[in-house]
């Protein structure tokens, strides 16, 4: 047949893009109906403009629901291709009968597509076909595209079929087998495809085949092959169009796509800096690379702000993760957390290009040739695990360096290219990103534990009276700063003073706040105050702290606080608290209770005073404190969260019980174990928890005597001191201690009202004390040389490590104490 024969001939289908021509009449529909395209032809058929689709349904266009059903039961069926005649509707309301051919086209998302056309449209010549083509498909599709006559013979070729294959237009006229190179195609395959349309007249369309196309520089390219019938006048097929697609790189665009989605979606999914680093590595492995491994700067990995410019060759960089495909082994020699002393060499490749910013890619021998000489044992390893491609992308994040992403693959005939360059820059960007903003997350949340910390206790004092073991849990999910503290105070006479408090609010003005009401508690708890009496004064401090930084959700006014005092010669525990959660004691035999007492209003807020208890308790008792965020709040209120804490309390005292030689020595599992039990995860706010174990003080190491106010009581009180001192082998004390005594108990006959009472503690210091009914304030003053009296307080100051004096309901305490460390030695 020559191609300049007149000859009724339509192209119905031409996936390339049929709806850009003026005569093709085609619809694109989905499998629910939707009219998602509509050619001229289709258009000028119904009598719709282009501005009037949108919004219509194919199913509309249909005359009758006989035709809908029809059309629908069709596209059920599990075919690539059927044919119906169905009635279109006019716009005007008028309608043709026609013959839709409708082709199953599969979108990316896994539903179908239907590409529908009708036979019913102009007729034309071949000649005229092949100038359409030429005109708009055949010359600018990527499609590479040959029309045969019906004895499978050439009659015309695009420019790419002829860029591709090399054919020149003598082609014309010959088969493809006779014009094709030997080998270049499966010529049987392709013959019976095509001699199938021409015996059926139906178009095949072949996606996702696998071979090789002339155009395509990879062996397993992909292509998919449309055979279209074109026919004459007649309904007779008389030629065919061949069109085949390399979609080979359309499908590693798509995988590039969908790799950095995958990326974005799960590189970053928390803020460590060692899981964001694996992520990256795995969503690389193996899909992209065969081995992949990140190494950062230790700056980075240390949570500290990371380098700007180029001055980053003197920091190491550190393994922080790396991925290898099943069954690969590829580790090069550094394991996790490792430096790389290659990689931090000053003038190693990864060096020179974090400060040069551009990617590096070798091939496997350029690497071996690199390592051969300098570093043999990694060159080993490089030709051992057969390395073919390697390439290096610096990681970079707001002008800053943060370390080298290496992607190694094995495969001969697949190394990285140009377009993989692009692709590895572009989701080691993202993870950089990711990875920075993890680092300063650690940066600022170290910084902020650190000031939290600093304003806590760094040690709890060693105390005969107490055994002390505190822990702090910061709040979980974000870097901000809480209000919770804990603390244990020496006390005079040898009693200790407990604190648990909650600033409100949370950030830096609440640890600011918790800061100086810390050290307000310890300045009240030196003036020797009851409890009630200090959370009094705590009250008014709080109030200040509103007056000076303003009422508002981080104000100071709804702090918590629990204040207790043990004495371990009486083993009374005077207790008051502020809004704060009760205590727990947990008894010798392993009962646990709360603490039955009164609980004030939280500090600032106002209402009733405060008030305190006393109870007795047993050598060995353990008072359990905490704040209010060591249980999640339950939907019965407060008092459930310390039920459950009782409870718990109470199974380890089970554990006491059976085992009292291990958790009755050691408070430390004993407070870890609560946490375990009671915050099985991080706690949303920040909690203090304080376990004290206390023991009386033994009726041998301590001694009172009651005096009179007459003179001769004080000679008689230094004989009673002095004699008790040797008792307990502190004899080198003795002339200190009876000067002391002396002054003591001279200034209360002189300035006190009886009772007097005289008391001698050997705790970790000596204790003197004398107490009288007086409430007058003592004071030292400097005598002049000609006053015979007024020494005495001065004496004591200069005599005594510490003194000070206690009031109380009955008077006043003065006290001094010696240290017996130099005894010890």
């Amino acid at each position: 047949m020559d191609p300049c024969d007149p000859c009724e001939a339509v192209l119905l289908e031409t996936p390339g893009d049929p709806f850009a021509s003026a005569d093709a009449v085609v619809a694109l529909v989905d499998e629910h109906g939707a009219l998602l395209n509509c050619s001229p032809g289709m258009q000028r058929l119904l009598g719709y403009g282009p501005s009037e689709l949108p919004g219509l349904r194919w199913t509309d266009l249909l005359a009758s629901e006989a035709d809908v059903a029809r059309f629908r039961e069709c596209c059920r069926k599990d075919e690539a291709v059927f044919l119906t005649s169905v009635h279109l509707r006019h716009r005007d309301g008028g309608g043709v009968e026609v013959r839709l051919r409708a082709h199953r086209l599969d979108a990316l998302d896994g539903e179908p597509q239907w590409l529908v056309q009708t036979e019913t449209v102009e007729a034309a010549h071949l000649g005229d076909l092949r100038r359409a083509l030429l005109r708009g498909l055949f010359t600018e599709s990527p499609y590479i595209i040959d029309v045969f006559d019906d004895r499978l013979r050439f009659l015309a070729q695009n420019r790419s079929q002829r860029r591709a294959s090399g054919f020149a237009s003598q082609v014309v006229g010959r088969t493809m087998r006779e014009a094709a190179p030997s080998g270049l195609l499966d010529m049987d395959a392709l013959e019976a495809r095509q001699r199938h349309v021409l015996t059926t007249g139906e178009a095949l369309i072949a996606t996702e085949v696998h071979g090789h196309v002339p155009e395509s520089p990879r062996r397993d390219a992909v292509w998919s092959e449309t055979i279209v019938p074109l026919r004459g006048g007649s309904g007779k097929v008389v030629a065919l169009a061949h069109l085949v697609l390399d979609v080979t790189e359309e499908a590693r665009a798509r995988e590039r796509l969908h790799l950095i989605n995958e990326a974005s979606a799960r590189i970053g999914s928390d803020l460590d800096v060692m899981h964001t680093a694996k992520e990256l590595t795995d969503v690389a492995v193996p899909r992209f690379a065969d081995y992949a491994y990140v190494n950062l700067l230790d700056t980075v990995l240390r949570g500290r702000y990371p380098h700007t410019g180029t001055g980053v060759e003197a920091v190491p960089l550190r393994r922080a993760a790396q991925s290898v495909r099943p069954g690969g082994v590829v580790d090069l020699g550094v394991t996790d957390g490792a430096i790389d002393s290659i990689a931090s060499a000053p003038d190693s490749r990864s060096a020179r290009a974090l400060a040069s910013g551009a990617p590096l890619l070798l091939t496997g021998d350029e690497l071996y040739t690199e390592f051969v000489t300098a570093v043999p044992y990694r060159a080993a390893l490089t030709r051992e695990r057969g390395v073919r491609s390697w390439l290096l992308v610096p990681m970079h994040a707001r002008g800053a360096a943060l370390g080298t992403v290496v992607f190694i693959r094995r495969a001969q005939d697949n190394p990285f290219d140009a377009e993989d360059i692009l692709l590895a820059e572009e989701f080691v960007a993202r993870a950089g990103v990711c990875i920075d903003n993890a680092s300063r997350y650690t940066y600022e949340r170290t910084t902020a534990s650190a000031l939290q910390r600093s304003l806590l206790p760094q040690r709890l004092p060693d105390l005969k009276a107490v055994e002390g073991v505190s822990r702090y849990l910061p709040a979980g999910g974000e870097a901000v700063l809480g209000g919770a503290w804990f603390d244990v105070i020496r006390l005079s006479s040898a009693r200790v003073g407990l604190v648990v408090g909650d600033a409100a609010g949370s950030g830096l003005r609440s640890a600011v706040t918790m800061g100086g009401l810390r050290r307000a508690v310890r300045t009240l708890a030196d003036l020797d105050l009851s409890p009630e009496e200090l959370l009094t004064g705590l009250d008014e401090q709080v109030r200040r702290f509103q007056d000076d930084q303003g009422a508002g959700p981080d104000g100071a006014a709804g702090t918590t606080c629990l204040y207790a005092v043990y004495d371990p010669v009486s083993r009374r525990c005077a207790l008051a608290g502020a809004g704060h959660p009760r205590p727990t004691r947990m008894t010798t035999d392993g009962r646990a209770t709360l603490m039955d007492m009164p609980v004030g209003p939280p500090l600032g807020t106002g209402g009733v005073p405060f008030e305190c208890v006393e109870v007795t308790l047993d050598d060995g008792d353990v008072l359990v404190l905490h704040t209010a965020g060591l249980s999640e709040p339950q939907k019965d209120g407060a008092g459930a969260d310390l039920e459950v804490l009782g409870e718990v309390l109470s199974a380890l005292g089970s554990v006491r019980r059976s085992q009292p030689h291990r958790l009755a020595s050691d408070l430390g599992e004993f407070c870890d174990a609560i946490l375990c039990r009671m915050l099985p995860n991080p706690p949303q706010k920040d909690v203090a928890l304080l376990a004290a174990r206390v023991h009386g003080l033994e009726p041998d190491l301590h001694a009172a005597w009651e005096l009179t106010d007459e003179w001769e009581v004080v000679g008689q009180a230094r004989e009673m001191a002095s004699r008790k001192l040797d008792d307990w082998g502190l004899g080198e004390l003795g002339d200190t201690t009876q000067l002391l005594v002396s002054e003591l108990v001279t200034n209360a006959i002189r300035y006190g009202r009886p009772p007097i009472r005289l008391r001698l503690i050997r705790d970790r210091n000596l204790i003197c004390e004398v107490s009288d009914s007086s409430s007058t304030s003592p004071h030292v003053r400097r005598a002049l040389e000609t006053d015979e009296g007024g020494r005495g307080l001065f004496l004591v100051a200069n005599l005594a490590e510490l003194w000070g004096t206690r009031y109380h309901e009955r008077g006043k305490s003065i006290w001094a104490e010696q240290s017996l460390e130099a005894l010890r030695l």
